[in-house]
């Protein structure tokens, strides 16, 4: 797979769900993320989160879980959230964060950041800033950032390691990495990996928990911690993999509970290793 080819094919899926917002929404891995059972995007947020943002910014929400609720924000720091979407993260950070802190988001796909930024509008947020960028370059400069959180959107990069050196350039020292993602717990079967259109639905990118640990800690991280939330069985698997067609009952049975979201915790040293 080529890197561009895998950008553009995540651009293009998320300028859709961006028009779509306003109508019935699809989960980030396919399922209707308001069908009951929905084992990805379902009951993510609770209904105090929801009451007070924009419905736009939570009918365009695509995640994997809810990182500002265990994130452990405070007043006064500084939040960037990656592929931020419609704006439902990045607006309940800005209001853990208090008018004396701030929440970025950063986001590559035109159609998502016109959205957000028009939810910011409507929710009144002042201290928010959508930025135009990719996570594997992001537009800020080192060390000002005390947090970074991401929602179901690393494990779509095809260079996860310029991606994870990208944060940590970013954060302060003592700073915190704190994202939802997707991972495999084992080997992932290789025709999930073929399915281009499945990198813009949170499987066929997610790396091995274990590996993404070495990871982070590659890219100079500590106090790693890998936390799952949510594992799917076999069955939720067999309604993500429709798109294999007659392949996807043999493939749900070799990957029946190896798939999970977790919660990631890490943070940048506080001073320069010796």
């Amino acid at each position: 797979m080529d890197e561009n080819s895998i950008k553009q094919e995540v651009r293009d899926f998320y300028a859709r769900e961006a028009v779509k917002a306003s109508a019935p929404r699809s989960a980030c891995c396919g399922a209707q993320a308001g069908a009951a059972g929905n084992p990805i995007s379902a009951n993510l947020y609770a209904g105090s989160e929801t009451a007070e943002i924009p419905a736009d910014a939570v009918a365009a929400s695509l995640g994997c879980g809810n990182p500002t609720a265990l994130a452990e924000l405070k007043p006064g720091e500084t939040v960037l959230d990656l592929g931020s979407g419609g704006g439902i993260d990045v607006l309940l950070s800005a209001r853990r964060v208090g008018p004396g802190g701030k929440a970025y988001g950063l986001d590559m796909t035109d159609e998502m950041l016109a959205l957000a930024r028009e939810n910011q509008r409507k929710a009144g947020a002042t201290n928010v800033e959508f930025l135009k960028g990719e996570i594997e370059n992001i537009p800020l400069p080192d060390n000002s950032v005390d947090v970074i959180i991401s929602n179901c959107v690393i494990n779509l990069s095809a260079n996860k390691d310029r991606v994870l050196a990208e944060t940590l350039r970013v954060l302060k020292p003592g700073g915190r990495f704190a994202v939802s993602d997707i991972v495999v717990r084992g080997a992932m079967p290789i025709e999930i990996k073929r399915k281009m259109e499945l990198w813009a639905g949170c499987i066929a990118g997610a790396l091995e928990d274990r590996e993404y640990e070495a990871k982070l800690a590659r890219a100079g991280f500590v106090g790693i911690e890998i936390e799952p939330t949510r594992v799917y069985t076999a069955a939720n698997a067999g309604e993500l993999l429709a798109s294999l067609g007659p392949d996807a009952e043999g493939i749900a049975a070799q990957i029946d509970g190896k798939f999970a979201s977790v919660f990631i915790r890490a943070r940048k040293p506080a001073a320069a290793l010796k």
